[in-house]
């Protein structure tokens, strides 16, 4: 069942070089995936290294149950990781499960960031890679300006960006250019956030 079409929103890559002074400071992002006011898993980022040669790795686990009898209808679990240095990406492997369906990507710089929505260098360039199946899509990214987000830690003030075209996302990121929040449709019309913690 394709409920998300997570592929395509949680693995991106853009062509812009990285802002190294946008690492998380404590070293992780991480946040609940919510959908349908239900925690149906987790999705977090780990660096290690400093902002001249660096790694993130990028754990996804989304098990979505029916209702009353708990049995699973979809599940979704991605593990990748980026390496960097001067800026620039030098290699990206990945290791997905789509429902059942098993995909290994292993690729060098193609000229595009991961975007596995990170940092907010993606508003800043047109094209994007998944970093499941590599594919590069075409992205625009509109300015919908600061906006005060809920995180499990508290409000948070971000800016709030619409990104349309071969991807649709609502992104936030806080005063530091990391990933605050992430809002999208699933296959079904229903809405999944990435909330924070």
């Amino acid at each position: 069942m394709r409920l998300f079409g997570i592929a395509l929103g949680l693995a991106v890559a853009l062509a812009a070089p990285v802002n190294a002074l946008s690492l998380p400071s404590n070293g992780k992002l991480s946040f609940d995936v919510v959908r349908k006011g239900k925690d149906i898993g987790n999705h977090s980022y780990k660096f290690s290294g400093n902002a001249g040669s660096f790694t993130v790795k990028v754990d996804t686990d989304i098990v979505v149950k029916l209702p009353l009898i708990r049995t699973t209808v979809y599940s979704f679990r991605h593990k990748s990781v980026e390496s960097w240095k001067g800026g620039k990406l030098q290699q990206l492997s990945s290791s997905t499960n789509d429902d059942g369906e098993p995909r290994q990507l292993k690729t060098a710089n193609k000229g595009a960031l991961p975007a596995s929505l990170w940092n907010d260098d993606i508003v800043r360039s047109g094209k994007l890679m998944n970093t499941i199946d590599g594919k590069i899509m075409s992205v625009r990214a509109a300015d919908l300006g600061m906006e005060t987000v809920k995180t499990k830690k508290g409000n948070v003030s971000t800016h709030h960006y619409q990104l349309s075209g071969e991807l649709a996302r609502d992104v936030w990121y806080d005063g530091e250019g990391n990933l605050a929040q992430v809002m999208f449709k699933a296959d079904d019309g229903s809405t999944v956030m990435y909330i924070r913690k």
